[in-house]
């Protein structure tokens, strides 16, 4: 199915770190229609605001990039928030979009949906073959519950709804709070944090706190304040601790590769082409004299036509292939921030999964291939940081 130039697309999540990079990216490929709502203007998680969204404005295609997100400490305080905010997220947006014909419709997970000892590098039918890391187990299941709406949309109504797994994602509006960011960034953080307290530049330090502010202490804060709260993050005057070995092995992707390769799936992969069948819909539901898929005949409905067999992990990974450790990627920090301090590994804390490399075979057959590599991503992430303290 091909979307024009002027079609209406909705991205949900347009503010965040993947939203942001792929309404840029559809932007410079000269789709303009493109609508964009904050939390404040449209609560995804009220099913009654979704409706009325979605009655409104009839968009054609809709990427669903929101999200309840957080690193392996905020994954630990809020559970049940990891669970319920994306699972009323997700029913409501891929409801509505059913219920007003939205034509094509683009998921985004996390590789986190893959078991704690999947094979590496981890393949798409791993998905479900054992349980999963406990420390981010409630979001896992949210974002496979995802897919599998898409995945069953698909069998039962004959829709066109993609579901995409990238690996860890970094790049421009990342988020750099302490409290409940992703490893790279609060990583980058902490170390810069750290060698302003050494070079005793309280300026920076405190524009740094203003912007994001550390449990509700900003710069206006005193020093004594800024340091104790700074503290209890492991970062003190060129020093910084980190959680968990180092040992563990990680995969990261440029956001904006994330984003070009999700607007390359939405332009240019169809379901049916993910699971081998060319005549999909006719194949599922036969089709009117018009070529129009009949929704109402249920002869084919589901995975019970026997020469389809069952049809199952259909959602793509989206990824580098490639990884490293996090005591590397600290390496790659301190290199980029000009850090000459010490970097520590509290190992009383949790490491999370122990490796997370995944397959991304399917991707490349679908014709797409990631550019920014994890040398030349790092100092573009600082580069990006630090600008963001003077905007």
């Amino acid at each position: 199915m091909t979307l024009s130039k002027d079609s209406k697309i909705y991205v949900a999540g347009h503010r965040g770190l993947v939203g942001s990079a792929i309404w840029n990216n559809l932007k410079k490929r000269g789709f303009n229609n493109l609508i964009g709502k904050t939390h404040h203007e449209l609560d995804l998680t009220e099913q009654a605001a979704v409706r009325k969204f979605f009655d409104e404005e009839r968009p054609d295609a809709v990427v669903l990039a929101a999200a309840f997100v957080g690193g392996i400490m905020a994954n630990s305080l809020y559970r049940a928030d990891f669970i319920m905010q994306n699972m009323k997220i997700q029913c409501n947006v891929i409801s509505e979009a059913y219920a007003h014909g939205v034509k094509k419709l683009l998921f985004l997970g996390s590789t986190c949906i893959y078991p704690k000892n999947a094979p590496q590098p981890m393949r798409e039918d791993a998905l479900l073959t054992s349980p999963l890391e406990y420390t981010n187990e409630e979001y896992a299941i949210a974002k496979i519950a995802g897919l599998k709406m898409c995945e069953s949309y698909n069998l039962q109504y004959g829709t066109n709804y993609i579901a995409v797994m990238p690996t860890n994602l970094y790049g421009p509006n990342d988020n750099f709070h302490l409290e409940n960011s992703h490893v790279m960034p609060a990583m980058m953080r902490k170390v810069y944090l750290a060698k302003l307290i050494h070079d005793n530049d309280w300026q920076s330090i405190r524009r740094d706190m203003d912007v994001r502010p550390v449990e509700n202490i900003t710069g206006h804060n005193s020093d004594d304040e800024i340091l104790s709260v700074l503290s209890k993050y492991g970062i003190e005057n060129n020093a910084v601790t980190l959680w968990g070995t180092g040992s563990p092995l990680r995969e990261f992707l440029w956001s904006e590769d994330m984003a070009d390769a999700s607007v390359h799936v939405l332009l240019n992969v169809d379901f049916k082409e993910i699971i081998g069948v060319e005549k999909y819909s006719s194949v599922f539901y036969g089709a009117t004299a018009d070529g129009a898929v009949d929704r109402n005949n249920s002869s084919g409905r589901g995975g019970a036509i026997p020469e389809l067999g069952e049809i199952r992990n259909c959602h793509i990974n989206v990824g580098t292939g490639k990884e490293l450790t996090i005591r590397e990627l600290s390496e790659l920090v301190v290199k980029a921030v000009g850090f000459m301090g010490t970097v520590n590994f509290d190992k009383s804390k949790p490491d999370g999964t122990p490796r997370k490399l995944i397959d991304v075979s399917k991707l490349h057959s679908l014709g797409w291939t990631h550019k920014v590599e994890i040398d030349e991503g790092v100092k573009l992430l600082f580069e990006w940081y630090r600008n963001s303290l003077t905007m």
